[in-house]
């Protein structure tokens, strides 16, 4: 059983050297615009507003840091959100989308406290040329990826494991690998959790 203790903003960088310092295990959430990614971090966190959702996709544009006090079981765990801006379809410039891309890659490589990165992908569109190129560099950096599938709620409930089976095989993951997520019908929260407290405390 998983329960939120708290969770708040810590701090916005650009750059290292505005990275804050702490103890606590960092996961990365990545994902192109408008996958989902500030709802799937609010539901996770049990805030609603803690990540502004916006209709304009793009909208983040910096990495934003957040610490969440989790409990399971009889263990306290603090855990360290970074929510890094979306990628793919923001219409920015080409300046612009090449500042990103090295703020991104900086953090990505050089972040110690980084333990996990979290991949998400749209249930309903699946994975894209950018999310393939994202999953390849990730694996080129050592870094470990878990895969979450979100919007699943946006398919017929006898469309989901099928679909799921289907992302696995595109990803070359095993089944079990990705896992559904869905910010309106409260699914996959248990399971997200236990998959990142299971990396971090192994």
């Amino acid at each position: 059983m998983i329960k939120i203790l708290d969770a708040r903003f810590v701090t916005t960088a650009v750059e290292p050297k505005g990275y804050p310092t702490s103890l606590a295990p960092e996961v990365a959430f990545v994902g192109r615009s408008n996958v989902g990614k500030s709802s799937m971090i609010n539901a996770l966190t049990g805030r609603r507003k803690l990540v502004r959702v916006s209709n304009t996709p793009g909208r983040t544009r910096t990495l934003n840091f957040f610490d969440v006090d989790v409990e399971r079981g009889t263990k306290r765990h603090t855990v360290r959100f970074a929510d890094l801006p979306g990628y793919g379809f923001a219409k920015v410039s080409k300046s612009e989308r090449s500042e990103w891309q090295k703020m991104i890659t900086a953090y990505l490589e050089k972040r110690r406290d980084l333990k996990v990165v979290v991949s998400i992908i749209d249930a309903e569109v699946g994975p894209t040329p950018d999310d393939f190129q994202t999953l390849d560099y990730l694996q080129e950096s050592n870094r470990q990826i878990m895969v979450v599938a979100t919007k699943i709620d946006r398919l017929p409930k006898a469309r989901r494991k099928p679909r799921l089976q289907a992302l696995a095989e595109e990803l070359s993951l095993p089944r079990e690998a990705v896992i559904a997520f869905s910010a309106t019908e409260k699914l996959g929260f248990d399971e997200v959790w236990d998959a990142l407290l299971n990396t971090l405390t192994a």
